[in-house]
């Protein structure tokens, strides 16, 4: 890695007591990865040295080949290097985004392994975690990744499930949800190597609103996005949420929750405006939008998957929902890549 300067100058500063060696930070850039989660990773390391005035931290970017890697919005980020093998009391973050199943190659997979034996610790930003799955470093172990990706990862590794956390800290292994998340998170492991103190100044250089909770979930509460308080309300559509594959009648429902159907159907109209099997049907199709663009499965497969009868049926919603069949909307991103 070529020698530069990690502690640019600042106005703010901060005084700690630390003589000690740098902690190193890689990021492993894959192939169409979240900017806004790798820089939101990247800054709080930089701000630390700004306002201490030493070198905390050191990070490096590493692609598969050295080349240029392409973000998911379409900007380059030039790495410092091609794979190489790295320091063993490093700390490694396969940084991903869309397409994160096809986005880490066997050389790849392979170089992590490697790491990982050789006693790296690993992390994974956004969407990494498919990543990590692939080499078993998720195993028993609690994890997350971005809430729009869990479908698709559950259908690719059905043994692993991953929390609705916005970060998730298991010992050596250090995964978040992507977004602002991954400020948190490395704001959670400045706390841990430096105190408390200088995480709270580092929060406040990036205008955060830290979370101080890593149990914090990712996505807001059914009754915040509503505005509604009405726990019988919530609690229909967290059952119609776990139950996608096999679904339940709206009646079977009302009795779970306890309140009568037509008392359900008014809940719905009231806050939603639209009946109770509407919003099934609809949080079923949005399930299945997510299968077709993350996973080769077929769509007979992700129609069984969604709770629809068969592939003429989920066709017939889902043209109705997004104006393309299932075949023609897979064909469609296939074209674009």
């Amino acid at each position: 890695m070529k020698p530069r300067n990690f502690v640019p100058k600042g106005a703010a500063s901060f005084h700690i007591e630390h003589d000690g060696p740098a902690k190193e930070i890689y990021f492993l850039l894959l192939p169409k990865l979240t900017m806004l989660a790798f820089s939101a990773a990247v800054e709080p390391l930089r701000i630390a040295n700004q306002v201490t005035n030493r070198e905390l931290y050191k990070w490096f970017l590493i692609s598969e080949d050295g080349h240029p890697v392409l973000c998911s919005n379409g900007v380059q980020i030039t790495p410092d290097s091609a794979l190489c093998e790295l320091p063993r009391a490093s700390r490694v973050f396969v940084c991903s985004g869309i397409e994160p199943n096809e986005s880490a190659s066997p050389k790849i997979l392979s170089w992590i392994n490697r790491q990982k034996a050789f006693g790296c610790k690993l992390g994974g930003i956004c969407t990494g975690a498919f990543t990590l799955a692939k080499v078993g470093a998720l195993t028993g172990k609690r994890f997350t990744l971005h809430w729009e990706n869990h479908p698709a990862f559950t259908e690719h590794f059905d043994e692993l499930k991953p929390s609705a956390n916005l970060y998730e800290i298991d010992k050596d292994l250090m995964t978040c949800g992507g977004g602002n998340a991954a400020t948190d998170m490395m704001l959670d492991m400045i706390e841990s190597d430096f105190g408390n103190d200088l995480a709270v100044v580092v929060s406040d250089m990036c205008i955060h609103s830290r979370s101080n909770n890593r149990k914090t979930l990712q996505k807001s509460a059914f009754s915040v996005a509503l505005g509604s308080r009405n726990q019988y309300l919530i609690n229909a559509m967290q059952i119609m949420h776990d139950n996608l594959e096999d679904p339940l009648d709206i009646s079977e429902i009302a009795e779970i929750v306890q309140i009568s159907r037509r008392q359900l159907e008014r809940l719905f109209q009231k806050y939603v405006e639209v009946s109770p099997v509407q919003f099934y049907i609809e949080l079923r199709v949005a399930r299945a939008y997510a299968l077709l663009s993350e996973t080769e499965m077929t769509v007979a497969e992700i129609a069984a998957a969604t709770g629809f009868g068969s592939a003429t049926q989920l066709t017939a919603r889902f043209k109705k929902r997004y104006g393309a069949s299932p075949t023609s909307f897979r064909r469609g991103w296939s074209d674009k890549n």
